[in-house]
């Protein structure tokens, strides 16, 4: 069997063509090319504090491939997911988990991911309290419904998923028998929640705390991790399957190049990544959503095992057992993935 390409060997493909396309001028562009893409972005923090970081990016992404890009904000991931669905976005920035729902539901396609400010494409998952509160994980863990409990958006990467998987399944908790009370809001509405002592406990994730004290510096400094999870795949640039090639094609190549060289341009491009607490962006495809895939399958395996019905294991089991199969296929063939 041959093996498939590194992704370094596809980036360099890549950037084959859009030099061949570049050649071509806008002859390469079909004529019902659109004139207009919408760009979708998940307010996590709020509207207003995310738009001026954004925009900037937008705007020479707009100026580069040649056609406006508008901003769409939704404060849900399934808003972001449903506006992808029916085409009134066209490419987004989602986290890992929405992004596999967007390729899974919404006729999408991971083109770039995420790197931080110091080059790593991973965050980490956390569990927030109020500093000097004296709450444990232990403590956290024994239950009782002692403590209120804030977990993130149901479609959240870092607010649900991963403390599910890592922290609670694997110790047999379901949060609702766990803690006094539970509610599910954005990052930033639990940092606020838990340094004001509305919440005893809450998720959230590394990139969110950046934020935070950046934005907040007095709220964040009221809170503490008590836990955090293994790496997790940073967020990615997801675009439509049906998006014009030529178009398509130039947004990726923007993102892989954006901040990338020595000059005013990139010095620019770098303090607008800066703003996003970014460093940039590398290649990747829909093989760096299978560690979500995994965990995912993880979730539903152990659901079916508490419920005891064996039928409802087997099949769980067997999904596991080939979502992983799968996974490990891929990193044997391509060790870039």
């Amino acid at each position: 069997m041959i093996a498939r390409p590194t992704i370094a060997r596809r980036s360099f493909l890549g950037l084959a063509a859009a030099l061949v396309l570049s050649a071509c001028g806008e002859k390469a562009a079909a004529p019902d090319a659109p004139k207009e893409i919408t760009f979708s972005i998940l307010s996590a923090e709020n509207q207003s504090s995310m738009a001026p970081l954004w925009q900037p990016l937008l705007d020479d992404m707009a100026s580069q491939v040649g056609v406006k890009v508008k901003p769409y904000f939704a404060s849900n991931y399934t808003a972001l997911i449903e506006a992808m669905r029916f085409n009134q976005v066209q490419v987004g920035w989602f986290s890992a988990l929405p992004a596999l729902e967007a390729v899974r539901r919404a006729d999408g396609e991971v083109m770039g991911r995420v790197v931080d400010a110091g080059g790593e494409d991973s965050y980490t998952s956390v569990l927030i309290v109020k500093k000097g509160s004296g709450i444990t994980l232990d403590k956290v863990m024994a239950c009782g419904k002692r403590y209120t409990f804030g977990l993130g958006d149901a479609k959240s990467t870092t607010g649900t998923l991963a403390p599910m998987s890592y922290l609670f399944t694997p110790r047999g908790i379901e949060p609702n028998a766990c803690f006094k009370a539970v509610r599910s809001a954005s990052h930033q509405a639990n940092v606020f929640s838990v340094a004001n002592g509305v919440l005893d406990v809450a998720t959230n994730n590394s990139v969110g705390l950046l934020f935070a004290n950046r934005e907040t510096p007095e709220i964040a400094s009221k809170v503490e991790i008590i836990w955090r999870s293994p790496p997790l795949p940073e967020s990615s640039i997801v675009a439509r399957k049906d998006l014009d090639p030529a178009i398509r094609e130039k947004i990726r190549q923007f993102f892989l190049t954006y901040g990338v060289g020595e000059g005013p341009q990139a010095d620019k491009q770098r303090e607008v990544l800066k703003g996003l607490t970014y460093g940039g962006f590398k290649p990747a495809d829909d093989s760096y959503l299978d560690p979500i895939r995994e965990m995912e399958a993880a979730e539903v395996l152990a659901q079916a095992k508490r419920g005891g019905d064996r039928a409802r294991i087997a099949k769980a089991q067997a999904e596991f057992d080939k979502v992983r199969a799968a996974a490990s296929q891929k990193r044997a063939a391509d060790p870039d993935v």
